[in-house]
């Protein structure tokens, strides 16, 4: 799929610049991931979820797109017609980029799903090290052949239904209900804290011992 149509273009556009995420691929796996436990965050949750990776705050253009991508992929996790797709550079690009996105990707999905859920059902833990094993993968120039094309689309279609398998059977919670803004109610407690803190400093005389 080409990349204006796919949404690789756009999603390159406002998030390839975020230095605390390494692609824009590693972001779509990570709110896959999110999405296969929870319901769909709204602006200003992902404005929390991010704030606790310490993301710098976003556009409202690239929240929106943030957003409605999650209500997109949601559906689709939902859905037996195993339409779900990883977004990723088209085959334009070099092997290399490709190799690498997808890794990213599946390294964004294991994060997402790791902040939103409590726990890991039975059946799921080896789907997670799948995951986590192409996370690992490694591009080499030896790979810059027919072969290597064909083993990126072996890897493509093994990982990119994963996320369906991690989504069926789940009650989605409310995001406020997921351990996913722990951190953020923790930080903004902890500023709470330390704010008051100071109020109190400042309106303590210091008196002689």
């Amino acid at each position: 799929m080409q990349d204006d149509i796919s949404g690789w273009s756009e999603w390159h556009q406002h998030f390839s610049q975020i230095d605390e995420i390494s692609s824009p691929s590693e972001l779509h796996g990570l709110l896959t991931g999110i999405v296969c436990v929870t319901q769909s965050p709204t602006r200003e949750e992902w404005q929390q979820i991010l704030s606790t990776l310490n993301v710098p705050e976003l556009s409202d253009m690239a929240l929106t797109v943030l957003t409605d991508e999650a209500e997109d992929v949601s559906h689709a996790l939902s859905e037996d017609e195993l339409d779900y797709l990883p977004l990723l550079p088209d085959d334009e690009h070099v092997l290399a980029d490709r190799v690498q996105a997808l890794a990213d990707w599946c390294a964004g999905v294991v994060l997402g799903f790791g902040l939103a859920s409590g726990h890991i059902r039975a059946d799921e833990m080896e789907l997670i090290e799948h995951l986590q094993d192409v996370a690992a993968v490694e591009f080499e120039e030896s790979d810059n052949d027919e072969e290597g094309e064909d083993s990126y689309q072996e890897l493509y279609e093994f990982v990119r239904l994963i996320p369906v398998s991690l989504a069926l059977g789940r009650t989605k919670v409310a995001v406020d209900e997921s351990s996913l803004l722990q951190n953020f109610h923790a930080k903004m407690q902890k500023h709470k804290t330390s704010a008051e803190n100071n109020v109190v400093e400042m309106f303590t005389p210091h008196r002689p011992s």
